[in-house]
Formats: structure tokens, sequence, C-alpha cells
């Protein structure tokens, strides 16, 4: 009897522990299907070369899907479905035909660029977007880049940033404060942090320029065109590119020339754009009288600031009124200045330059972004030693 009693409560025990393995086992596998399927979606994604635009405030603003021919358009089934798409930050992609449709025929342009051409456009349920179209003439490397032949962006009846601060008059025939400009540099200062920081792989844009900050009913910022954006994971300190990126006056030194190039390089531009911000003018105007104008404006704005001369400066900033934003206008100027150093290590992250920006991290005295030009003036050269006692030498700790 005692004998009986044992087997059956090691058959019950048995029962019991092949039940709990059978449950883990179960569990196991599903969590496993789950992270196979959620590497197979992100390499999905990757592969198509979807680029989404910014919020000033670090949020999507919507999609840049690619047009695809119709026999490999996604069925969308409503628009409701294309709406709650774009809200959680799912790329969208639609058919040539849809775009055609959307545009009119592409009847109505807004604009051109180096890239291609920007149509305004409608979507069924009156929302209006702007449709930009790829130049057909690009070569090959930039084809691939690019992975779309149009770009769908949310419409931004502003416009972009350039218009209001070389446009003659200005739009409405009024000029942007000060304090609604520093709101913009700080919008755009955070959409990029949100790029750099953020993402689940982080993004370098590559061309931050002010065609490219587009500027809602509000004046809110969000950053666009990330044609030639690239995703890269975090772990990578530095990237090899082949051929040049970005635009000339924008673009950081690193990226004309066959050196490593990392997430900085965004910050630099992002330091030509204040400069711009700034003086409201082109860093570099050509063709004018004035001998102001003709000397390359971040290096007119160093000038004034070694020499302790910075209300020529601040005035020029709050020619639109606002006398009482000195402080910010300063602040400004001197994260500009550290933005555009030459050794990308010496540059702030994105991160640093919000804080500063805003006035949560104290700015310490910059040095001179453009002491390589007078080296290279005299005939000399940086030797790699003196790059990487430069290097570190940097005032910031953010990457």
């Amino acid at each position: 009897m005692a004998l009986s009693s044992g087997i059956l409560a090691l058959s019950i025990i048995g029962v019991l522990v092949a039940g709990i393995v059978t449950v883990v086992a179960t569990i196991a596998i599903y969590l496993c299907a789950k992270v196979a399927v959620q590497m197979y979606l992100q390499k999905e994604d990757k592969q198509d070369g979807h680029r989404d635009a910014w919020l000033g405030n670090g949020a999507a603003a919507g999609s840049t899907p690619r047009a695809t021919d119709d026999a490999e358009d996604v069925e969308m089934g409503s628009m409701s479905f294309f709406i709650e798409g774009v809200q959680n930050e799912r790329p969208v992609r639609f058919s040539s035909q849809q775009l055609r449709g959307f545009t009119q025929g592409f009847a109505h342009k807004l604009g051109s660029g180096g890239f291609g051409v920007v149509y305004r456009g409608r979507f069924p349920n009156g929302t209006p977007v702007a449709v930009k179209v790829l130049n057909s003439t690009l070569g090959r490397r930039a084809e691939e880049q690019f992975m779309a032949e149009a770009l769908v962006y949310e419409y931004m009846e502003n416009g972009s940033l350039d218009r209001h601060l070389f446009g003659t008059p200005a739009p409405e025939g009024r000029a942007i404060g000060f304090e609604k400009l520093q709101e913009i540099a700080v919008g755009t200062a955070k959409a990029v942090r949100y790029l750099h920081e953020e993402c689940q792989h982080r993004i370098i844009h590559y061309d931050i320029k002010p065609e490219n900050v587009l500027l809602g009913a509000d004046m809110a910022p969000k950053v666009s065109d990330f044609g030639l954006a690239k995703l890269c994971d975090r772990e990578d300190t530095h990237l090899t590119i082949t051929g040049a990126r970005g635009t000339p006056g924008y673009a950081a030194p690193e990226l004309w020339m066959p050196l490593p190039v990392t997430h900085k390089c965004d910050v630099y531009s992002y330091g030509m754009l204040l400069f711009e911000m700034l003086g409201r003018r082109r860093n570099l105007e050509l063709g004018l009288h004035s001998r102001e104008s003709q000397e390359w404006y971040p290096r007119w704005v160093w000038h004034r600031f070694e020499a302790g001369e910075m209300d020529a400066v601040l005035a020029r900033a709050m020619a639109a009124g606002d006398l009482d934003a000195t402080e910010k206008a300063a602040r400004m100027c001197k994260v500009a200045l550290w933005c555009v150093q030459y050794r990308p290590e010496e540059r702030p992250s994105m991160g640093n330059v919000v804080r500063m920006l805003e006035g949560e991290e104290q700015i310490a005295a910059p040095g001179n972004p453009f002491a390589h030009l007078a080296a290279y003036s005299a005939g000399v050269t940086l030797s790699d030693d003196t790059t990487t006692d430069s290097y570190g030498s940097s005032a910031f700790t953010g990457k």
C-alpha cells in the first residue's frame, strides 16, 4: 500500500513538472518568435529607406513615404487608416497615381531646389501637403541614398525659415521678432537632438539649413527634407561616406575631406544656421557693395567677440525690437561659435546646445573656430599630433 502511494505521488509530481516545462517552453517560444518578428520588421524598415519629418519639439510631424508602382502599392483601406499611420509615425506608401491625384496632376508648384521640385497637394480628407518630386537626372549614388521617387510632407503655411530671414520684403511686411527667432532656434535644436539622441537609431541629417526648417501656423519649426539622411547605430562613433554631402556654406569641413564623419557634422550646420538667424542675412553675400556684407559673417562675429565688441552683433540680431533679449542673443552667439569649431570633438552635442540656449547650462568662452583658416593661408597644415591634443581639450562631455 505504501509503495502504491509513493508511485502515485511520483506520478503526480511528474505530471506537474511536465506541465511546468510545457508552459515555460511555450513562453520561451513565444518570446523568441516576437523578437524575431521585431528584428525582421526593423530590417525591412531600414531597407525601405523611409525618412520622417520631425516637429520642432521632437515629435514626428508626418511621413516621407516612398512612392511605389501601382503593382506594389499597399492597400490602405481608408483615409482613416492613413491618418492613424501618420500619428503612429509609421511610413505610408503611395502610388504615383495617388500622388498625381493629391496634386491635381502636379499643377501647383511651390518651389524648387537642387534635388527636385515641390508641389502643393491635398489628401482626400482635406489635409494640405507638399509633394517633392526628385530630379530624374540624379546620379546613381544620389538615387541610392534617396531610395525614393517622391517625398510627401505636411504643408507648412508659413514656408521655410529662409523666406523670413532673407526675403525682401519680409512675408506680410513684418520681420520676426528676436524672441520668436530664439524660439525657432531652440525648437530646431530639439528636433536635431531628437534625431541624434532619442531615435532608436541615430539619424544624421547632413543638410541643416534655413531652407529645410519649415514653419507652421504658429511659427513652430519642423526640420524637413531627409533626402541625404543616414541611419546609424549609436555605437558607431565614425562613419565612412563616399562623395561630398550637404550644402556649401553649411556643410562641416570633414564632409569635404576623406575623413571619418560623425553626427557632429549636423552640429556644425546648425551653428551656421544660428549665425544667419543672428545676422538676419546670408553668411556670405556676394555681389553687394557693402564691405561688411562681403566679409564672411561668422568670422566677422568672432572678431567682434574676441575684441569684446558685441554691441554691433547684438544690435543686428534685435533689429526688429525685443531690446530686453540681449542676454539670449549673446547666449545664441556663443553657442554658434561652439557649434562651428573646426574639430568635431570640440563641438557640443545637440543636447548640450538645447541646454545652453535655454540657460540651463553655463557656456564657457569658445576658442577661435577659424584658426585653421589663418594656418592654411600661411601655408601651415595641422599635424595629427595637433589634432589629438585639440580633441582632448573639448569643454563638453556630451557625445
